[in-house]
């Protein structure tokens, strides 16, 4: 069996901790072990997991707890959103099997990666899927579309681990590899910063849905670290130069209110 790192479980907004107990049991049945919590309902600890989780203490040990996915997401360079609802965003959908393969390709070429799921009733907002890499989604019958946190997280660490005990040779990535989710993150928000000087977002309520559908687009790239680099550069380019015609706009409005002053 290759000595590769397990992808990271990430739970948004999780409520019970009986299904945080449940999530931690499945993961160490299927050889995962690093979890993080978003934000759950009844904050953490809660000794109720550890009674659910059937002796995995180790899992829930070393629980890390976020206020937001955006930073429980920024060291991974490779995650999928596990959600039945692909909503209202152009992304890729894949099956677990799938999702797993590009996972393990990705941690084979040393990349830290994910599996986030939402909470128990609301599932993933779509700005937390804008910041992953694409959608996983459960194959299940449509005539019965239940199924709970810990079977969701159980098909998909199940998918991982028979990838693992099969042992394919991975696909070595050739080019370079994705930035880290930290670096998208201030990506975006740079280019956002500065649309919105530029009047880009309007009208204003649709500001929230616009930066979405941008993410979604510039995340279907898998920029690396360098092109990153690259495209904050030409925004910063961009940007200043905005600044130097507003600059000689100024310049030209004052030498004209001169002008008038001087007439006058």
């Amino acid at each position: 069996m290759p000595d590769l790192t397990p992808p990271v479980v990430i739970l948004d907004k999780s409520q019970l901790a009986d299904n945080i107990g449940a999530v931690a049991r499945v993961m160490a049945n299927f050889g995962l072990s690093e979890l993080r919590l978003v934000s759950p309902r009844d904050g953490w600890p809660q000794e109720r997991a550890w009674a659910t989780a059937s002796g995995a203490d180790w899992v829930l040990d070393e629980v890390k707890v976020f206020d937001s996915v955006a930073e429980a997401v920024a060291d991974l360079n490779t995650v999928f959103s596990t959600t039945a609802r692909p909503r209202e965003t152009r992304m890729p959908v894949r099956t677990p099997r799938e999702s797993a393969r590009i996972l393990y390709d990705d941690t084979a070429s040393g990349l830290k990666t994910g599996l986030l799921f939402g909470g128990e009733r609301a599932g993933l907002e779509t700005t937390d899927i804008a910041l992953t890499a694409g959608i996983t989604t459960i194959p299940i019958d449509p005539k019965h579309h239940s199924l709970n946190l810990a079977q969701a997280v159980a098909i998909n660490a199940y998918e991982w681990r028979t990838l693992i005990l099969d042992a394919p040779p991975p696909r070595f990535r050739e080019i370079d590899p994705p930035a880290s989710n930290e670096l998208l993150i201030g990506m975006y928000e740079h280019f956002e910063a500065e649309l919105e000087a530029g009047g880009f977002f309007f009208p204003p309520e649709k500001k929230r849905s616009m930066s979405q559908n941008l993410r979604v687009m510039l995340g279907r790239s898998a920029f690396s670290e360098q092109e990153v680099a690259t495209f904050r550069g030409a925004i910063h380019a961009l940007a200043k130069g905005r600044g130097r015609v507003l600059a000689k706009m100024a310049e030209a409005r004052a030498a004209a209110d001169r002008k008038v002053s001087d007439d006058d």
